[in-house]
This record gives structure tokens, C-alpha cells and sequence, in this order.
């Protein structure tokens, strides 16, 4: 046993399951490298939801030579009858001498029963190899398989300053054609791009995803509690190819809404308030299995979804510009706040890089239990 290469081929099944993030609808990201004799004879990738799991593929690629092999899995081969027949059976019919897992499913439906398949067929079955790589690729499956809450990543670009437009809500551009690259890259792998009606109202952007990947392209969310979006906007064009769907209040007029459902659009009712219910939104999005969504809100927007702790992840894009402006110019992330120090929201499992001239932080926000709840914005 090679340690070593076996993490060199893990590493590679991890990057073949890292291609077809955003691409499997709520199904995670699987990716199976076969090793037969120090040669690789076979790899997949899950690509699209019901269709052929990583582990077919790559036995279909081996075909003979998977027999004796290695299979290098990112993620707990399956063992019941999904909308595919279970993998962990097709290894073992394809005589695969030795599995290596990276993590265990955190379906319920599933969870251990793989690995003790292929472990009474006598298979050699190794877990836990670079687990946390697998996990993290998957978190909004994790999340959304135990909640059925979509994983929320919020991704701002602004000024050191924290500014997201000058004064004159002049915008364009803040950060560099590599972290705009980024972005695109980042609403690929999310079912859902989400932003407020302010938002739409100022930029009137796509919201697609750019670039040179022909992919599933993300749901359009728009916060809107009183249907106020521009019958010209552009995230209203071509339902066919891209939906869209406004949250909205019930108080919002039925006029506007026939209008906007007439077109295809798809107008979802968040509570009776003058304010969209944030939270219920969330379990409506769940219910029509969007299990992930890039926000890209402007600051009251993000600060609402923040304070009641609906954001799971956060991407925050600095330029190293400063811009100043006042309270005209508009930051990232904005709400009520709180007294003290040491109640602020702080993020956990910090990651910097950088793209171009900008720096890129991700991380995940640990929210406080014990910090009374600010009604602010409602």
C-alpha cells in the first residue's frame, strides 16, 4: 500500500469531482480514479443529475483492466437504488481488489451502508483520505441533505473601504478581470445567483454564468417584496433558458404579479410583511431543490440575510482601492449591528488568496447563540 500515491490519486478524483460543481442539481459532487498495477485505467466524474455515477464511468473506461484495480472514491460508493443502480454493487461485480474512500455519505439513507457492502464481498476498504477536501466540496449537499435549507455563500467585491460604489453609484469596475473570472467560475458552481430589487433597479445585470464552460446555468433569485423590477430588466429575459423567481411579499399589488407570471417568471409569496420573510424564503428555495445560492446582494440585502444567520459561507473580494464617499457611497455589507466588540459576527477557517491586485477572503461566519435578535431591517 503507497500511501503517498494514494493521495496523489485522490487528489485527482477530488479535481475530476471538482469539475462538475453547480452541474448535479442537489446531488453531490463524486469524483472515482481506477489504478490498476501503477497505471490509471479509468476515471469519472458525476456530471449531471441521473445520469452515469463516477464509480460507472470509470469502471465503464477500465472495462477489463478493472478487475484487481483500486478505486479511488471522493465520496462513500452508494448502495441503494436511486435513480441509478447502487456503485458499491458494480465494483464488487467488476472485481475491484481495493476502495478508497475520502468521506462517508452524510445521506442517511446511505451512511456506512456502502463501505460495509463492499467490506462483506471482501474488498479492501480504506476511509478518511483527505476527507475534509471531500466534505468541503460538498458542503452544500451536507447541508442541504440534513436541513433542506440551500447552502448560502455571500461574495462581495468593494473598495478597502468597504465600498461596493462611489458616491455616485459609480461601480464599474472594482476588482480586476481575474476576480470577475472568479465570480463566473463561482456561479457555476451554485444552482441559484441571488440579489435584491435595489440591485437590478441600479446595475440591471444578467446574472449569468460567463465563460468558457457550457454548463447549467444558475436560477435567478430576486428579493423584490413589492415587485418592483422594470418590466425591461434583464434578468426577466429568456425564462427558457434561465428561470427566474421574485420573492415577494403578499402585500405586493396582483397586478404586477399576473404580469410578471404571465411571462414565465416565477413570483413566490415570503410572508404578509412589507419585507420579504428571509427565513421562509430559504425553506420555499429548499422545497424546489435549490440547494446552493451565491449571494450577491448589496449591503442591505447582505446584512439582513446575515443577521438572521442565513449565510453559511463568505467570499469578501477587496481591491486595493480606496474610494471614501460618505454615507452616499454604499458598502458590502450592511444592518443594525450590535453594541459590543465582542458579540461582532467572526469568521472561522480563513482562507486568503488572490486575483490579480485583489485579495480574496473566504470563510465561514460563527454565529453567536446567546446574542439577543436585532429586528433592524424588518
Amino acid at each position: 500500500m503507497d500511501v503517498l500515491n494514494d493521495e496523489a490519486y485522490m487528489r485527482l478524483a477530488l479535481q475530476l469531482a471538482q469539475s462538475a460543481l453547480g452541474q448535479t442539481g442537489i446531488n453531490p459532487v463524486v469524483g472515482c480514479v481506477l489504478v490498476n498495477d501503477g497505471r490509471i485505467v479509468g476515471m469519472g466524474a458525476h456530471l449531471k443529475r441521473g445520469q452515469g455515477h463516477a464509480e460507472v464511468l470509470a469502471l465503464q473506461m477500465a472495462g477489463e483492466e478493472a478487475r484487481g484495480s483500486t478505486a479511488y472514491v471522493t465520496l462513500e460508493p452508494c448502495s441503494h437504488h436511486g435513480k441509478t443502480p447502487p456503485c458499491s454493487n458494480r465494483l464488487i461485480e467488476a472485481g475491484v481488489r481495493r476502495v478508497v474512500v475520502a468521506a462517508t455519505d452524510p445521506n442517511p439513507l446511505v451512511a456506512g451502508s456502502g463501505i460495509a457492502r463492499l467490506r462483506e464481498h471482501g474488498v479492501d476498504v480504506t476511509t478518511g483520505l483527505l476527507a475534509e477536501e471531500s466534505e468541503r466540496l460538498n458542503e452544500a449537499f451536507v447541508k442541504y441533505i440534513v436541513t433542506r435549507l440551500p447552502f448560502v455563500t455571500m461574495k462581495t467585491a468593494s473598495t478597502l473601504d468597504g465600498r461596493i460604489a462611489a458616491k455616485t453609484g459609480d461601480s464599474k469596475w472594482i476588482t480586476s478581470p481575474a476576480s470577475r473570472a472568479f465570480v463566473h467560475t463561482l456561479r457555476h458552481r451554485h444552482q441559484g445567483i441571488m440579489v435584491g430589487v435595489d440591485t437590478v433597479i441600479a446595475d440591471d445585470p444578467q446574472l449569468s454564468a460567463r465563460g468558457d464552460v457550457p454548463a447549467v446555468q444558475p436560477v435567478r433569485i430576486v428579493a423584490d417584496s413589492q415587485l418592483r423590477i422594470p418590466p425591461g430588466a434583464r434578468v426577466l429575459s429568456e425564462q427558457d433558458r434561465q428561470p427566474t423567481i421574485l420573492l415577494a411579499s403578499e402585500q405586493a399589488p396582483a397586478e404586477r404579479r399576473a404580469a410578471l407570471e404571465a411571462r414565465g417568471v416565477t413570483v413566490l409569496t415570503c410572508g404578509d410583511g412589507p419585507q420579504v420573510d428571509l427565513r421562509l424564503a430559504m425553506r420555499q428555495l429548499g422545497e424546489r431543490e435549490i440547494g446552493s445560492i451565491l449571494l450577491e446582494g448589496g449591503g442591505r440585502l447582505n446584512g439582513a440575510m446575515l443577521e438572521q444567520r442565513l449565510i453559511d459561507k463568505m467570499v469578501l473580494m477587496f481591491a486595493p482601492k480606496i474610494i471614501g464617499g460618505g454615507p452616499a457611497a454604499p458598502v458590502n455589507i450592511d444592518f443594525a449591528g450590535f453594541a459590543k466588540m465582542a458579540d461582532a459576527i467572526e469568521l472561522d477557517r480563513l482562507k486568503v488568496e488572490q486575483f490579480g491586485p485583489d485579495v480574496c477572503l473566504t470563510g465561514y461566519p460563527m454565529y453567536k447563540e446567546e446574542v439577543p435578535h436585532v429586528h433592524g431591517h424588518h
